[in-house]
């Protein structure tokens, strides 16, 4: 379909300040798509926030959330139906890594990524399927990796999110009309060297052995071009 069949839909994307979220976002305001985008610092939201209104006619807002945060979370998607008027699309980017052996990880570590990986694209889905179904349906776009599939060393509680979450989205069967899930969209460590991913992922201190071969990886700006194009009926 056309993408103009985008413009003035509304769209979330948590996750959204930096990396692929931020480039999510700027390809979304590029089709006239009203988008708000979430994060944890107000900082780089402040500073996101220029690069995503200069990409397109799209209007923008920014809302601080952690998606561990059921409450966080709701208040975030019901600020973004308040702005705009309704929701038609959820982009679950926002994700972390920490990688270490299981023996050197803290039970904080673990569970900070467990509870960001997984239990984050949970609450953004409840929050936003009454929204979704209020329009007569919409899209639940999630940002997952291969990482569920083809586990890596030092990456124990990587891995196990994503594929908890790939088993999360074949089993829950959330349904609204006419939504789309869309649960992998191969992320195969698109956040760059920096940490710069979706949430700010931080990178191991293991040799290059530990990590998937990033030259069958995606570029960011394949994937806000995926996301675009996931995106239309």
């Amino acid at each position: 379909m056309a993408m103009e069949s985008l413009r003035g839909r509304v769209a979330i994307v948590t996750g959204g300040s930096r990396g692929i979220g931020l480039a999510i976002a700027r390809a979304l305001v590029a089709e006239g798509v009203q988008v708000a985008v979430t994060g944890r610092s107000e900082a780089h939201l402040a500073a996101a926030r220029p690069s995503i209104e200069s990409a397109g006619p799209g209007a923008v807002e920014t809302l601080q959330a952690d998606v561990r945060r059921a409450d966080e979370v709701a208040r975030a998607i019901d600020a973004t139906v308040a702005r705009f008027g309704g929701l038609d699309i959820l982009i679950n980017n926002a994700g972390i890594g920490v990688f270490s052996s299981v023996a050197a990880m803290t039970a904080a570590q673990w569970t900070e990524v467990i509870e960001t990986n997984l239990t984050g694209v949970f609450h953004a889905c409840l929050a936003a399927l009454p929204h979704l179904q209020r329009r007569g349906g919409g899209f639940i776009i999630n940002i997952s990796s291969l990482a569920g599939k083809n586990p890596f060393a030092n990456g124990a509680a990587y891995c196990a999110s994503k594929a908890q979450h790939q088993g999360q989205l074949r089993h829950a069967r959330l349904r609204v009309d006419r939504i789309r899930r869309r649960r992998r969209v191969e992320r195969r460590r698109l956040e760059d060297r920096t940490g710069r991913g979706g949430g700010g992922c931080r990178q191991p201190p293991s040799p290059q052995s530990a990590q998937p071969s990033e030259s069958r990886g995606v570029a960011p700006v394949q994937t806000q071009e995926m996301i675009a194009n996931l995106a239309t009926k």
